[in-house]
């Protein structure tokens, strides 16, 4: 009986296992729809409304900032003097981006309402050209290596299990 017991903990650690790992991959490819969205609606009130861009992501619908775990609120952060603008602080909390994406989504928040709006809606094409190779890059790997680390823990799962019998 605690065989059983056993092999049932030890699968269901190798599907959690799994299941964190195509999380990330599933997370990563969120984040990255997430700044695109942010850049078209930055463009377009940025351009229309002339609004601060406080008060713009202040305004952002609270399913985009999930998927950007913590970005805005950090940014916010700065922005309210709280804390400085560097990548430690900008990236707190957020482990699952590699080092040139994130220089370059330091760039993105960092020229933020720096320059005039015409030049401001430009940049903001351009990040959200980047933003959207990124998106696509993120999830051939969602698809790749979510899929992948979810069938990988399975067998292994299964594995322990004929193991243990």
């Amino acid at each position: 009986m605690i065989k059983y017991i056993l092999m049932a903990i030890l699968f269901i650690i190798a599907l959690s296992i799994g299941a964190i790992i195509s999380g990330k991959y599933r997370k990563r490819a969120n984040f990255f729809k997430a700044l695109v969205l942010i850049c078209q609606k930055l463009n377009v009130e940025i351009s229309f409304s002339r609004e601060r861009i406080k008060n713009l992501i202040y305004g952002f619908d609270e399913k985009t900032k999930a998927q950007l775990c913590g970005l805005t609120e950090n940014y916010l952060a700065f922005i309210d003097k709280e804390s400085p603008l560097d990548k430690e602080s900008l990236f707190k909390g957020i482990n699952f981006l590699k080092e040139e994406e994130k220089d370059l989504i330091f760039l993105f928040f960092r020229s933020l309402g720096r320059s005039d709006v015409d030049s401001q809606s430009k940049e903001l094409k351009n990040f959200e050209t980047r933003f959207d190779e990124m998106v696509s890059s993120a999830a051939q790997e969602n698809k790749k290596y979510g899929s992948m680390s979810m069938k990988l823990s399975l067998v292994a799962g299964l594995a322990v299990i004929i193991l243990l019998i």
